[in-house]
């Protein structure tokens, strides 16, 4: 799981949080399940209360999965409204198309932000290279809500290289945490949404602890890519959970969130990995209907309709398409 590494002992320290340490409300584990053309994925957020999880709607963790070769799967072109995206690329490489414009490589830790808005026709798929040899897939897709008065936007794209996120270090070197968007103390990543968000992925060694300032308006939600050890921390009012590959924790009120992993790890990846991600309520009703996400079954209704009329764009006549080798 290499995304985005570096020597934390030459990096910017984070100063420890202060404030009231976060409880952990809830930990659970999402279904596996397979997406677009078929590949793997888990289901994050399923059996979480959506209030618990608002601005957000939903998340897969696609893979980790070692492809044969010719076994690599995407989407076909498919229609969104009404959210944003976010996807990042841990390990192997996607390439994204849609019909306003937007478009690139996303690998090595790199992150795109899709705007879906009024309407979009995209495509998320391996590029021919990866199918014909196989190899190793792992990344997260992440939908955000967008408040009703942002529902109907001009589509928009934004594509983030690995090495333009910021690193930083926990104080005593034992953590790497990337900023991938929003401001965690005094860093910022440079993603931008149009709802106000934090995310970050966070790499603990063995034994290692840390305490993460977390914007105390938004909610606050990890999830275990790899390893294990805890979340929370024990005191008067607070207690620690054990987490482990595939867990989600669901925090409540505060002012920090705190991670501590075990001193044994997996031989794989030898620490312990967490997607830390939070945001500000939106607290409106959420109406959601495959690729579409809206206030009410109006909306959606609406949202069909166009589609159906070709209102979401078109799709370009360099369009990429999921690459099929024949006989496999």
């Amino acid at each position: 799981m290499p995304a985005v590494t570096a020597d934390t002992l030459t990096l910017p320290r984070l100063e420890p949080a202060t404030g009231r340490a976060r409880t952990v409300k809830s930990v659970t584990r999402g279904p596996q399940g397979h997406e677009g053309e078929g590949f793997p994925v888990t289901r994050a957020f399923a059996g979480v209360p959506y209030q618990d999880l608002d601005p957000f709607i939903h998340m897969d963790q696609m893979g980790e999965v070692e492809y044969a070769p010719y076994e690599p799967r995407g989407t076909a072109w498919h229609p969104h409204r009404g959210f944003e995206t976010f996807t990042y690329m841990i390990d192997g490489t996607f390439q994204h198309q849609d019909s306003h414009g937007g478009g690139g490589i996303i690998e090595n830790g790199a992150t795109q932000y899709m705007t879906a808005g009024a309407g979009v026709l995209h495509i998320e798929t391996p590029p021919e290279a990866l199918v014909m040899s196989g190899g190793i897939f792992h990344g997260i897709q992440l939908w955000i809500n967008l408040p009703a008065s942002k529902k109907m936007i001009n589509p928009a794209y934004q594509g983030i290289q690995g090495g333009d996120v910021e690193l930083v270090s926990s104080q005593d070197g034992g953590a790497l945490i990337r900023v991938l968007a929003g401001q965690i103390g005094p860093f910022t990543g440079p993603g931008k949404s149009q709802t106000p968000m934090a995310i970050a992925h966070i790499t603990l060694a063995p034994g290692a602890s840390v305490s993460v300032p977390w914007n105390p308006e938004f909610n606050a939600l990890a999830y275990t890519l790899a390893g294990q050890g805890t979340v929370g921390e024990d005191g008067p009012g607070t207690s620690s959970a054990p987490i482990s590959t595939g867990a989600l924790a669901v925090f409540g009120e505060g002012d920090r969130v705190v991670f501590t992993a075990a001193e044994t790890q997996e031989s794989r990846h030898n620490a312990l990995e967490i997607f830390l991600i939070g945001g500000q309520p939106i607290r409106e009703p959420v109406v959601a209907y495959g690729p579409f996400v809206m206030n009410d079954k109006a909306g959606v209704l609406k949202a069909m309709e166009d589609y159906q009329y070709g209102r979401f764009g078109q799709i370009p006549d360099d369009a990429i398409q999921p690459f099929h080798h024949r006989g496999h």
